[in-house]
């Protein structure tokens, strides 16, 4: 069998791989080998060293573990795979831990760390292993004058706090939608959250280790590790350009809503640019880079985080050089309350609401509608907390008759453009669904 990976590899959960073909799930995941005579299974050293990480201890007697078996701490139960910390999420993916939460659970104005997303691309840093009383954050980088290490107190005490609600959203939320479908987590509408965060901006630790005039880009380096266990792999390191970086709202954040950042979620340092997908904001912070070029670390070339300078045919491939970096996120909207499939008595207006967001701009207008967007009727809209967090919208719908209906909400942000009534033109990785979220009433 070859040891090439699938395309896909990095974004299939264990169990598919297991129940599709177990001896070669075991190749692909851990590059281990079968003995057709003894059935044992034979590591690879860097596959005992990411088997052993997954399951956050020594496995003692690795070397009569059979061929072909999922650890039973990975493997099916009722409850498949549960997230400490998290309630209500949908587990998209369990290698690495991907998980969405449903529309009707993002009803909070203020996201809890209970229902914020989860989007991993390696292998967190195991949790025994942070400290946040020694943890250290390296600038560097070939447009930095001072190169400089921090310790995680050293930060909190040498620079002044900030806290801002803040817009985070995966780049590839609404990606099911797309046909054909690309690669990639199948998240719907739930990788999106807007908690509030706490930390010393980025731009005020940069300056204090002197930024020369050739700066270009801000790059970050975590300690989350590489799925394969090869400690020379990165998971993911991507950055921003040096004007997102130097606003005000760009934070090196350490609490979230007033509390330690949750550990799926960064803990106990992490990035934060509002606006931008949640890949800029990189999670278990080790090292900031002051670039003197476009930051090239992984999942900042090929197509990562891309997309077609000109509209494309679905399915078509696309070179890299046809490419450009996403940035702002285009403007979107949720349902949030009621939730979907609810029936509601026929006579009584409905009292619907939820939340919009439009990047690093702001959303002026709301509209809902009951007739598959045939007419739109203009919803109330509170403004922003601060620049960059989402917006709450409420409206009450009433119906003419009895029958299935579904609630379309339409945003409009602070330049006149509008989310799009349906999927909008299909790119290679799925990126930037935002056509109307829509949810079904049942009138009786």
């Amino acid at each position: 069998m070859s040891d090439q990976k699938p395309d896909n590899f990095l974004e299939r959960g264990i169990h598919d791989l297991y129940a599709a073909d177990p001896e070669a799930a075991d190749q692909l995941v851990w590059g281990r080998r079968t003995d057709p005579l003894s059935r044992r299974g034979f590591f690879r050293r860097m596959g005992l060293t990411a088997m052993t990480t997954a399951l956050g201890s020594e496995i003692v007697f690795w070397d009569k573990m059979p061929g072909g078996l999922i650890p039973a701490a990975l493997a099916q139960s009722p409850t498949p795979f549960q997230i400490e910390g998290k309630n209500g999420l949908i587990v998209l993916n369990d290698r690495p831990i991907n998980a969405e939460t449903p529309a009707h659970l993002l009803d909070e104005e203020i996201t809890s760390a209970a229902h914020l997303f989860v989007r991993n691309n390696g292998n967190p840093p195991a949790l025994e292993s942070i400290n946040p009383e020694t943890w250290t954050l390296e600038i560097a980088g070939e447009a930095c004058e001072k190169p400089t290490v921090f310790t995680l107190p050293e930060l909190k005490a040498k620079f002044k706090h900030y806290t801002y609600q803040l817009q985070i959203e995966c780049g590839g939320n609404g990606r099911n939608e797309f046909n054909p479908p690309t690669h990639g987590n199948q998240w719907t509408v739930g990788a999106v959250g807007c908690p509030q965060w706490t930390g010393v901006r980025l731009r005020d630790v940069l300056e204090s280790c002197g930024i020369r005039e050739n700066a270009m880009y801000v790059g970050y380096r975590g300690a989350d590790t590489h799925l394969s266990g090869d400690p020379t792999k990165e998971a993911i390191s991507r950055g921003v350009p040096m004007k997102k970086a130097l606003e005000d709202e760009s934070l090196i954040a350490f609490a979230m809503n007033g509390v330690d950042i949750p550990y799926q979620n960064g803990h106990p340092l992490r990035m934060i640019t509002g606006g931008w997908p949640a890949s800029t904001s990189g999670k278990w912070l080790r090292k900031l880079e002051v670039r003197d070029r476009v930051h090239d670390g992984e999942k900042m070339t090929g197509d990562s985080y891309k997309m077609p300078n000109q509209p494309v045919a679905p399915g078509t491939k696309v070179p890299e050089e046809d490419m450009h970096i996403i940035e702002s996120l285009p403007v979107k909207s949720i349902v949030t309350f009621p939730q979907s499939g609810v029936s509601h008595p026929l006579g009584t207006a409905l009292a619907c609401r939820g939340h919009a967001w439009a990047g690093d701009l702001e959303v002026s207008e709301v509209h809902v509608s009951i007739d598959f967007g045939s007419t739109w009727n203009k919803a109330t809209l509170s403004k922003p907390a601060n620049r960059l967090a989402w917006q709450r919208w409420n409206a009450e719908v009433t119906f003419p008759q009895k029958g299935y209906y579904e609630i379309w909400v339409r945003a409009v942000d602070s330049t006149g453009r509008s989310q799009p009534m349906l999927v909008p033109g299909w790119n290679p990785k799925g990126y930037l669904n935002n056509a109307c979220h829509r949810i079904a009433v049942q009138a009786v």
